[in-house]
């Protein structure tokens, strides 16, 4: 469930040990150097997919996917095992004790196997209480105190990063949800700390899951019927089915020939059309053609963001 993880080691946490000389030393390439408004030396650099970035006072790792770092894509699932031997890895990679690391930055993700393509899924979910709804081309996206909620389509996104996805994923329509923790990540976690070494914590990765389904949950859900496809498929049907639009918009049946008699009673319909009226607004009626169905669009996303959750714990 986890992806980015944004991470900051700092000097008193590992006393003798200079940020500057020994663990550059250790980066894939250096990419940048640059004074800091404070007057720190700052070193950027590259570990695979991550940035890090390096100066007297602290190492700080981020702006990747710790999961695609560890697992060669972050489509695959990272699980609190998985977890716990990503952060061992990157010990011993930076030669620093990064369980220690104060975490800045949490994305809890999971992609979801759907049956229609992801874009079908966006306008079924509503308002959020306490967030600002963005519906953006790639995907639909809450911004809320805590950081933000994501659903987008993967595949595309991976295609667009130039990632590759594995086998088992091409052909299908993945729907990505995150949940995005990106500041006071103690008070909305509920912790008084919150290292690298609390990730694979089992009371707190139960915890984050939960939390990541709850605010599922918590959007407002829409357009809960759809159209019936079955009563559109020919021009015939389509006519029938637009007249039945009608009555349902005039309240019914019964509704609709009273707002017919009026208009005959006013003069504004002779009795010959107010018969033709009545005629045909009692045949589609009559046709036993049900105008909506109930949407299955919903229940499918409800029923796997569930599953997601009591399968990750």
């Amino acid at each position: 469930m986890y992806d980015t993880v944004n991470m900051r080691l700092r000097g008193y946490d590992v006393p003798g040990v200079s940020f500057l000389e020994e663990t550059a030393l250790y980066l894939d390439e250096i990419t940048g150097h640059f004074e800091h408004q404070n007057g720190l030396h700052v070193v950027i650099g590259k570990l695979g997919c991550l940035t890090v970035s390096i100066d007297e006072a602290a190492a700080r790792v981020g702006k990747g996917s710790l999961c695609k770092w560890f697992l060669g894509d972050n489509v695959q699932e990272m699980g609190r095992g998985d977890t716990k031997r990503a952060i061992e890895k990157l010990s011993d990679t930076l030669h620093l004790p990064m369980e220690r690391a104060a975490v800045t930055r949490l994305d809890v993700a999971h992609n979801l196997l759907m049956r229609y393509p992801p874009g079908v899924y966006y306008n079924h979910l509503g308002g959020l209480r306490y967030a600002t709804r963005l519906q953006e081309p790639e995907g639909i996206y809450y911004k809320q105190g805590a950081g933000r909620l994501a659903f987008y389509d993967k595949t595309r996104e991976s295609q667009k990063n130039g990632g590759k996805l594995p086998e088992i994923c091409t052909g299908n329509n993945i729907l990505r949800y995150e949940r995005r923790f990106d500041k006071r990540l103690s008070h909305y976690l509920q912790e008084p700390e919150i290292t690298a070494a609390t990730l694979y914590n089992e009371a707190f990765y139960i915890k984050v899951v939960k939390m990541w389904l709850q605010a599922y949950r918590a959007i407002d859900k829409i357009n809960d019927i759809t159209i019936n496809p079955e009563a559109m498929k020919s021009k015939k049907e389509f006519d029938r089915a637009a007249r039945l639009a009608l009555v349902e918009k005039f309240g019914g049946e019964a509704a609709l020939l009273e707002q017919i008699k009026e208009m005959q009673q006013r003069g504004d319909i002779t009795k010959k059309q107010a018969f033709d009226m009545r005629k045909t607004v009692k045949e589609a009626c009559l046709s036993g053609m049900s105008l909506f169905a109930q949407s299955d669009v919903i229940a499918e996303l409800d029923r796997k963001v569930t599953e997601a959750a009591a399968y990750c714990r």
